[in-house]
């Protein structure tokens, strides 16, 4: 798929997307009220990703949910009582759920909350960019969907793509990634592994501009700057600490810096300044001149999960998450793999704290 394609994937999904509308402080108690009796009335449990509105992660947390990254919500869900499991976030995660979970009933606020990555990933050309290079491992990144998982020998999250990555190169593989060139090439870079890249990128972090950013740490000279990997090499190069969503909010409460600039989602604030109340957040810039805006540092998609669907599909199972019976058992293989892998790296880790 060429760029301009790409591009025009997403400018199609875009335009049907549709934002819950704003709502008054009396009429978000009520919905809330109504969601937490409802969950406990379905044996349900809310998971929402850091990047939904702080509302609905407030909402997951008072629940009994957890609000989290894409790895996080899936060993969650999996390891949950409930019967039924809500998945805030966007479609590849209410796909993971699913998949790890066919026993559960998994819902959504929307099935229309999709991905760039997702999108610009196609199946089938996916597939035959594959057959092409059949000496690699195929490593894919979780913001993809289930019948490109399927394809895949690895999935891997931000969290774990570097250690899966070295671990691979370790012995040998030569690597095909997708769908992320930005932070496949970190991956590449840090670990020094034979790495082919998809040519896809994520339109929230691909805005972040560096001469903004240098202009930004101007001002704020002691802030500490945080970065995604899904942003370009130049906005990358310039971050006191790279990583994913959850290895950022940890950074925010662990450094001694009482300032932040950070490129990623602005969602993610809410979580930071819950666990770090003292310390200065500040949203990178995602324009410049003769920049335009699409996405203004907050997921589309994201945006679409709301209170009010929230409620809609728990009252009358709307937006269902479905995934082939045959096409789940190829999907969770990959998965499975990194859920194993990264699950001997807290052990190893816990084992070395001692």
């Amino acid at each position: 798929m060429t760029r301009a394609q790409d591009r025009i994937l997403v400018q199609e999904h875009l335009a049907h997307a549709a934002e819950p509308k704003p709502l008054s402080t009396s009429e978000k108690a009520e919905l809330e009220a109504r969601i937490k009796q409802v969950l406990l009335d379905k044996d349900a449990v809310l998971v929402a990703h850091y990047y939904t509105d702080p509302d609905i992660q407030r909402l997951a947390e008072e629940t009994g949910g957890c609000v989290a990254d894409s790895l996080e919500m899936a060993r969650f869900g999996n390891q949950h009582s409930a019967t039924t499991v809500v998945v805030a976030g966007v479609r590849f995660m209410g796909e993971t759920a699913k998949i790890l979970n066919p026993e559960k009933r998994v819902l959504m606020p929307t099935l229309e909350a999709t991905c760039s990555l997702d999108v610009g990933c196609p199946a089938d050309e996916f597939s035959d960019f594959c057959d092409q290079h059949p000496d690699r491992t195929v490593v894919v990144y979780a913001n993809t969907s289930a019948a490109v998982k399927a394809r895949a020998d690895w999935v891997v999250t931000s969290s774990c793509a570097q250690a899966i990555v070295e671990d691979l190169d370790a012995k040998g593989e030569k690597i095909l990634w997708a769908p992320d060139k930005h932070l496949g090439h970190y991956v590449q870079k840090t670990t020094g592994a034979d790495v082919l890249l998809w040519d896809g990128s994520c339109i929230v972090h691909e805005e972040f501009k560096s001469r903004g950013l240098e202009d930004l740490k101007a001002l704020y000279p002691n802030a500490a700057i945080l970065v995604h990997p899904e942003s370009p090499d130049a906005v990358v190069e310039m971050a006191d600490v790279v990583g994913s969503t959850s290895q950022l909010i940890h950074a925010v409460q662990s450094m001694p810096n009482e300032e932040f600039i950070v490129a990623t989602d602005n969602g993610i604030f809410y979580k930071m300044q819950q666990l770090a109340p003292n310390k200065t957040l500040i949203e990178a810039p995602t324009a410049g001149n003769g920049a335009t805006c699409r996405s203004c540092a907050q997921c589309p998609w994201m945006a679409m999960n709301g209170l009010e669907n929230l409620l809609h599909v728990l009252e009358t199972g709307d937006q269902e998450v479905h995934v082939d019976p045959t096409l789940r058992e190829d999907a969770l293989r990959p998965l499975k793999r990194m859920l194993d892998f990264t699950a001997g790296m807290n052990l190893k880790a816990a084992g070395n704290a001692s």
